[in-house]
């Protein structure tokens, strides 16, 4: 133990709470011994259960109250530590009485007061001097900005999950470090690894259709086949044990029931097969186990249901629902319906509002991956409605009239909605490096508010992680070299994630001394240098996904690990299937294809001498190179400073950030050479395939660099799935990046011997730079009136007579198009009104400003800002 002031302390913990329930002081009770523990291992005497007006003769009096607390000798200290009627809100106050130090802590309910006495908690684990932490806080108030922070764990495989679901240990102190950082809620996600309908020959199906596998339902006789004599048994205990954990620690449990299929003849070698189910009662059997679950789980707060054709059940099914969603009436309780958005209508959330219970409605943020810290501002064109599908059999809503339902907020955000919005993060992005920037977590705080939403539902680190009967023993842990391995524990390597997603979530303007505290103890003098070294790394794939997105999907595009997708397109791909036409590289649309330009798109709009604002392939590319530049060198800084750059946990991010900063340089140069080779296409300019292949060149070094630094440090064979391009190494892609290069190597020789070459021109195409934007002023209205026009104006610091500003806007609704209106300009004011006609309409409105110049420069205002973490546009409400 390190000699510490704290050393030898009296302390005594003071308990006001007179109104406090049972189940509140249990929670409480929790969290004072927890932080009782902490202090004592720094040798600190800790006295409870004191009498608020007795006279303690300790160093220091801890002080918890709360809103209900009677007066008492520290009434004038401790009024002042009340939060006033914000939701788990809190506030800490200190002072000296009498010759006595005191700390009052006080909570607006039990999560407020929870949250107080864990963050006394972290301080004192974290600080040098537990004692000079606690005694030199002199207030502190936080309120959230984000009413629902929750974390999704996915259990995927029975191989490689069943480890940490029956494994107490992991939960207790899991869910300590959840609540510590203000995530409220766990959504423990089950049967969400397969996509029935898509993934036929399911075999590793342990918990997707999870009723037998928990309950025995009275009046009926099904069995998942195959499952061991008293392992339900055991599965339902440590469902109640994992729920009651979480409410003991204010954490919202939802339990995510995501299969309802149970035909075993689309999946014949399933491990499971379920016996008992049939057609003629399988619906009442799902309501009646969803009834018995809840009663012998009392400590569900919520169920997640996946309402479309991927949990198996053939659309439309409003009525197999109806009876389901009965179970949940049934249990004689209050329990909140989640229904994951997808093919979701009017007739389907009524049918669950019809309950009477709360219902929320949760949209994919950024399609199933991880964008820029906002909402995009269109949806690709492949998710538009489409007139018909060949598998009306089975998705006869989805795949039509709900098509834009699939991967954003659709046209669920109305202003008057009985209904709540909760934004799922999904994996697809990045899933085993780790992640960590203050900036972007703060923005994404901001933006899970959107238009009146409740917050972001987070797929956590490794989510998937042998999903498709992938896994193998011991095969979660994706590090091949012993010296990090972390013997079971591997969500530890991911706790900064988890302090700066929950606390950033809690409150976006967050003192960064809430998870500096962590990198000090960690890292030292080096804790900066890291800080901004990793948050800079983990911009690059929320960027390179915005800004090119060649699926959707999240078990087929894995940027982290990418599979190749050719530039010189030689056979059929498996992006092929929502790529779209004509299925290249270069065609590849932008997640976001209203802020970003596809490589075909800009190369046609260059070509034809159009100008638009939107973020071209060469902006993106510069952008990627300068974030790895300024991870690299901070890294390098942090690795001068470091004592020992071998300790397993500096090794472990070093290692992280710079396979980010290879695949930030990948992503870039490839992109270029996308480009150039789209214009060689157009051209046939030799100038511009040399280009491609002097970019694709520096592209394939990037990746080279990235396999050999992951060499002997991460598995040979990390699995998210069984097919090729979901599992592997980094080194497992040379061979198709290496082939792609060759193909366009034999076109440049066939090009150069060819009597009929155009000369080489220079290639001012990629190094063009985008000018400065005029600085723009423009104050957006508070709201607006149903029915009323909007005045917009923007105005610039001087008279431009060479510039033309247009307005772009449409209802929060992404299944519509932006209407364009030209601004009229009066010297340097623009403006524009939105009709009253289209505000009329149950939707709040966003919009965002395209300047142009006579010279062939286009800007977005507002647009994206230097660190990528801001909207770029603008919300307007409607006036409530």
């Amino acid at each position: 133990m390190v000699n510490t002031d704290a050393q030898g302390k009296r302390i005594a913990i003071v308990r006001n709470l007179p109104n406090a329930d049972s189940s509140s002081e249990d929670s409480i009770e929790w969290a004072l011994t927890y932080l009782a523990d902490l202090l004592k291992q720094q040798d600190v005497s800790v006295i409870q259960n004191q009498s608020p007006n007795e006279p303690p003769d300790v160093d220091l009096c801890i002080l918890i109250e709360n809103s209900g607390s009677r007066p008492t000798r520290y009434a004038h200290l401790s009024k002042n530590a009340v939060v006033q009627n914000e939701p788990e809100a809190f506030c800490m106050i200190s002072d000296t009485i009498n010759g006595q130090k005191i700390l009052a802590v006080a909570g607006s309910d039990v999560r407020g007061l929870l949250y107080a006495i864990l963050e006394l908690a972290d301080r004192v684990k974290y600080a040098d001097d537990p004692w000079d932490e606690l005694t030199s806080l002199k207030q502190l108030e936080e309120k959230p900005a984000t009413k629902v922070r929750s974390i999704n764990r996915i259990f995927a495989s029975e191989i490689e999950d069943k480890p940490w679901f029956y494994n107490k240990e992991f939960w207790t102190e899991y869910l300590t470090e959840l609540a510590t950082h203000r995530f409220n809620k766990l959504h423990l996600a089950l049967g969400m690894g397969y996509d029935y309908g898509h993934d036929p020959g399911v075999k590793d199906n342990y918990f997707c259709f999870a009723y037998p596998f928990l309950v025995s339902v009275p009046g009926y006789k099904v069995t998942a086949k195959g499952l061991k004599e008293g392992e339900a048994e055991r599965n339902l205990t440590m469902l109640q044990f994992i729920s009651k954990q979480a409410k003991l620690r204010g954490i919202h449990f939802q339990l995510g029931l995501w299969t309802h299929a149970f035909d075993p003849s689309e999946s014949p070698d399933a491990d499971y097969v379920i016996e008992g189910v049939h057609p003629g009662n399988h619906a009442a059997y799902c309501r009646d186990a969803v009834q018995t679950l809840l009663q012998a789980c009392p400590a569900i707060d919520g169920i997640t249901f996946r309402i479309h054709y991927e949990s198996g059940i053939p659309e439309p099914a409003h009525e197999f629902w109806r009876e389901v969603f009965s179970g949940v009436t049934q249990s004689g309780r209050i329990v909140e319906i989640d229904l994951h958005s997808k093919g979701a209508d009017d007739q389907m959330i009524q049918i669950a509002l019809d309950t009477g219970m709360p219902v929320i409605v949760s949209p994919k943020y950024w399609a199933e991956h991880m964008g820029l810290p906002y909402h995009q501002a269109a949806i690709r064109r492949q998710e538009l409605p489409a007139a018909s599908t060949d598998r009306a059999d089975l998705m006869a809503i989805t795949a039509t009239s709900r098509r834009f339902t699939r991967y954003g907020y659709a046209d669920y955000l109305k202003e008057e909605r009985p209904y709540g919005i909760l934004f799922r993060l999904w994996p697809g992005t990045q899933r085993v490096l780790l992640w960590g920037d203050p900036t972007m977590a703060a923005a994404y705080a901001r933006s899970s508010s959107f238009s009146g939403s409740l917050g972001v539902d987070l797929c956590e680190p490794l989510s998937f992680k042998a999903r498709k009967g992938s896994g193998t023993p011991g095969g979660r842990d994706p590090y091949a070299e012993s010296s990090l391995k972390l013997d079971g524990n591997e969500w530890l390597k991911y706790v900064y994630y988890y302090r700066l997603w929950g606390r950033l979530l809690y409150n976006p303007e967050a003192e960064p001394s809430s998870w500096q505290r962590y990198l000090q103890k960690e890292f030292g003098d080096a804790a900066q240098a890291c800080e901004i070294s990793l948050a800079h790394a983990s911009r690059i794939l929320p960027l390179v996904t915005t800004a090119h997105l060649p699926s959707a999907a999240n078990n087929i595009y894995w940027p982290e690990m990418y599979a190749n997708m050719a530039i010189v397109r030689k056979e059929p791909s498996f992006y092929d299937g929502d790529t779209g036409a004509p299925y290249t590289f270069t065609s590849v649309s932008p997640l976001d294809p209203v802020l970003f330009y596809s490589i075909d798109d800009f190369v046609k709009d260059v070509l034809e001498g159009r100008s638009s604002g939107k973020y071209s392939p060469v902006d993106v590319s510069k952008r990627l190179l300068q974030l790895a530049d300024t991870a690299e060198q901070q890294l390098v800084e942090a690795a001068s400073t470091f004592p020992d750059v071998h300790t397993p946990a500096f090794r472990r991010l070093a290692v992280d950030i710079a396979v980010q900063v290879g695949l930030g340089r990948f992503f870039a140069r490839k992109l270029l050479a996308g480009l150039a080779y789209a214009l060689f296409e157009c051209t046939e300019d030799m100038g511009q395939l040399e280009e491609a292949l002097k970019s694709y060149r520096l592209a394939k070094t990037a990746w080279e660099q990235v396999s050999s630094l992951t060499s002997g440090i991460y598995s040979e064979d990390i699995t998210f799935g069984y097919k090729p391009y979901m599992r592997g190494h980094w080194a497992d892609r040379l061979p198709a990046i290496a082939e792609d290069l060759a193909a366009m190597e034999q076109i440049y020789e066939k090009v150069r011997s060819s009597a009929g070459k155009k000369p080489s021109s220079s290639s001012s195409y990629l190094f063009k730079t985008r000018k400065d934007q005029p600085d723009c002023v423009h104050i957006p209205p508070d709201s607006f009136r149903k029915g009323q026009s909007i005045e917009l104006q923007v105005s610039l610091p001087e008279d431009r007579s060479d510039l033309q500003v247009a307005v772009h806007y449409r209802h929060v609704n992404q299944v519509e198009s932006y209407c364009t209106a030209p601004m009229n300009k009066n010297t340097r004011f623009y403006t524009a009104t939105i009709p009253g006609s289209y505000t009329d309409s149950s939707y709040p409105l966003v919009y965002f400003f395209e300047l142009k110049d006579d010279r062939g420069h286009a800007w977005l205002f507002p647009g994206l800002a230097e660190d990528l973490s801001n909207q770029p546009y603008f919300l307007l409400r409607q006036q409530q």
